[in-house]
């Protein structure tokens, strides 16, 4: 598959659990089929909002054979590759390759430091290891290292295998700016992460797309399609409407991703192996306001969320 052009809406696939806390295949591909149903331009999995970090080996190596054959080649396949070892990274890599990756997402290490120097060694010894090529994902501290624009770009030129940038370093917006401008063509596209919450503002400085979560793919496929025909006020209508949620989801993240799921008929079980808070009645019925002022601006075409009490 060629990843030259890769763009658009690319959603983070979350891990739903069963009752007895295995993870739930069946569901997970039921939430693939819904990404691409909807319109999605790829899926990514594992990432952070998979709860990747509770998964243990042999579960993330199933559930990416799992997801890569069902996927098929309906759409690009990126899989999340992260670990602070190379070597480690390079065997997830080349695990969503047998499992028809395109493209593996490995996040900037802050074990490697943040100077280029310790970077450029890591993904190099990456490369050295697998064939995909590499989405260098940029994320803050503790998660990841932070890494300033100028860094990346010499990242970038010296490793060829780094083919793409998730950007989500705040302000995410000027970061995508400067990486553009600083790394020039080697690298082919950067997207925006940090959960769409600054997708307006990345998308008018050249960003190729975005990766956000999974709850509100159909609206940002939507968004994403205005903004390519050049119908910005549609865009920007979508973007207010579904930002309060987005807020709401970064206090609460994969929870209340799967929540907002559950709402819309698209996952039974909500269950949550990651650290963090948990809703309380309070915060459902805030959520269920801000569900209903989105649903009231007429965001969700299909699957519009259950506001029964």
């Amino acid at each position: 598959m060629n990843t030259s052009g890769l763009s658009g809406v690319f959603p983070v696939v979350p891990t739903p659990f069963g009752e007895g806390g295995a993870p739930d295949v069946a569901a997970l591909l039921r939430l693939v089929d819904y990404a691409i149903d909807s319109g999605a331009d790829g899926v990514v999995f594992p990432g952070m909002a998979s709860e990747v970090e509770t998964l243990s080996p042999a579960e993330r190596g199933m559930l990416v054979q799992a997801v890569g054959a069902h996927v098929g080649r309906r759409v690009p396949f990126i899989v999340g590759a992260s670990d602070p070892d190379p070597i480690v990274a390079a065997e997830r890599a080349r695990e969503g390759a047998e499992a028809g990756a395109a493209a593996a997402m490995i996040m900037a290490s802050g074990k490697a430091g943040s100077d280029a120097a310790g970077q450029i060694a890591y993904f190099a010894k990456v490369a050295l290891h697998c064939d995909l090529p590499i989405m260098l994902q940029n994320a803050p501290p503790p998660n990841g290292a932070g890494l300033q624009a100028s860094v990346i770009a010499e990242i970038a030129q010296a490793v060829a295998e780094i083919r793409f940038v998730k950007e989500e370093t705040m302000p995410c917006g000027q970061h995508v700016s400067h990486i553009l401008r600083s790394c020039g063509g080697a690298v082919d596209a950067v997207f925006g992460g940090a959960g769409a919450r600054y997708i307006m503002d990345e998308l008018a400085r050249g960003a190729a797309g975005t990766m956000p979560a999974l709850e509100l793919v159909d609206v940002h496929v939507a968004l994403f399609r205005a903004w390519q025909a050049g119908d910005v006020a549609r865009a920007r209508l979508l973007y207010n409407a579904s930002l309060p949620l987005l807020m709401f989801q970064a206090v609460f993240r994969v929870r209340a991703t799967k929540e907002v799921l559950r709402r819309r008929g698209l996952l039974t079980q909500v269950g949550a192996r990651a650290a963090g808070p948990v809703l309380d009645e309070f915060d459902q019925r805030e959520m269920m306001a801000l569900l209903a002022d989105a649903d009231a601006a007429g965001v969700f075409a299909a699957h519009r969320p259950d506001l029964s009490p």
